[in-house]
């Protein structure tokens, strides 16, 4: 009975079309494709169709990752009657174009992080998004590391006041992948593409990550940012990624390859941050610790299946950071998954997303991160940059 029930429920479809199909795109294909496999859900995601404009390259991604049709222009995608989400994972200098468009014709939108590449754009997109909300569609931004089950878990130790009232929250996000001077110049390399460099990159996911966890906003940053090769080889061919390569001629970098700031949250809580794609032997190095009056908490990336905990009032002779494995049922989105102790991985953020935006759509409710969190994170970088052409001055964040 049980199963009929479920397979009742899951006759519910809903059709998905995403735009870009590279790496972002392999990411939430791979979410789509699987979360109906393993969680009971209110509507059955159907993969109807994928856009690019090399139409070779997009058929090749369709059938790769099980997309049914693909398009070579975005309009066409939006337009397709058999699609109701549209699912961004294009540069972010198309983001709000493609969003606004598709919020205005009736869909429900996912946008990769950042939001936008200006605040006017992010602002422009979350009046799209509210003007859409009264009409029963929903948009939500895809800062899919929220959705790890040991970070979800820290915010509800967070939030259940295990650490107390907050002090201090730093943390680090560091890549290596721009170490060599002759990596060529991509888009992520370009302002007019990228909105900017590490910051928006990587330095997006920990704003948005210490947001989160503390449960209150930046309200001031102190900023410092650096561009350390100031040119590159220019692309060579359609190649993309940590395998582009590069010609003879060079062009300029308009991007920042690292950024070091300090804030404070709302309580008074000071928060610091590094992100960089200069830090050689760090591939997807993501690290936090938060400290509270009565604890502290720890997370490394790089073994997300655990959670660091320290307890203030254990007895001084046993006390200690202990290590917590989060892989039980009872732990946020593992109730659908393995026995304990089986890990999961980066690609299971992915699944974890789409569940939720589903679930927020069958539901009527605001899904989590809302573009308005992705706006927050946008002002957050726009008064990073602002202090760092103003060598660390103190800079205000806009509530």
């Amino acid at each position: 009975m049980a199963q009929q029930q479920r397979t009742a429920r899951q006759e519910r479809t809903i059709g998905i079309g995403m735009v870009g199909y590279a790496f972002m795109g392999a990411a939430h294909s791979q979410g789509w494709r699987t979360v109906g496999r393993v969680f009971d859900l209110p509507l059955r995601p159907v993969l109807a169709a994928v856009c690019g404009r090399d139409a070779a390259a997009v058929r090749a991604a369709a059938d790769r990752h099980g997309w049914a049709a693909a398009e070579t222009d975005w309009r066409d995608l939006v337009a397709r009657d058999d699609v109701d989400v549209v699912d961004i994972c294009t540069p972010g200098d198309s983001h709000a174009e493609i969003a606004i468009a598709a919020l205005e014709a009736g869909k429900h939108v996912l946008c990769e992080k950042p939001l936008a590449n200006t605040v006017a754009e992010a602002e422009a997109m979350v009046a799209a998004a509210e003007g859409a909300r009264a009409r029963g569609r929903v948009a939500m931004v895809g800062f899919n590391y929220r959705r790890v089950p040991a970070m979800a878990y820290a915010r509800d130790l967070i939030a259940a006041g295990r650490l107390g009232a907050l002090r201090h929250v730093r943390v680090t996000y560091l890549q290596d992948w721009l170490v060599d001077p002759d990596f060529p110049l991509t888009w992520r390399l370009e302002r007019e593409h990228a909105g900017s460099g590490a910051l928006g990159d990587l330095g997006a996911h920990i704003v948005d990550l210490a947001q989160y966890l503390a449960g209150e906003p930046l309200v001031g940053v102190s900023a410092l940012t650096e561009t350390f090769v100031r040119e590159r080889p220019l692309l060579a061919g359609a190649s993309a990624g940590l395998s582009a390569s590069g010609g003879a001629e060079r062009g300029a970098v308009t991007v920042d390859d690292a950024a070091v700031f300090t804030g404070r949250l709302a309580s008074g809580a000071l928060v610091s941050f590094e992100a960089t794609r200069m830090a050689a032997g760090r591939k997807n190095a993501l690290r936090l610790e938060v400290n509270g009056e009565r604890g502290s908490l720890a997370f490394d990336l790089e073994r997300l299946n655990e959670l660091s905990f320290y307890d203030g009032g254990d007895p001084a002779p046993s006390a200690g950071f202990r290590r917590i494995l989060v892989t039980e049922p009872d732990h946020p989105y593992l109730e659908a998954w393995w026995p304990p102790g089986h890990a999961l991985g980066y690609e299971h953020t992915f699944v974890h997303q789409a569940r939720d935006l589903l679930h927020a759509i069958a539901s009527g409710t605001e899904p989590a991160p809302s573009f308005a969190d992705g706006l927050r994170v946008q002002r957050v970088l726009a008064a990073v940059e602002e202090s760092a052409e103003k060598n660390a001055v103190y800079t205000p964040v806009p509530a």
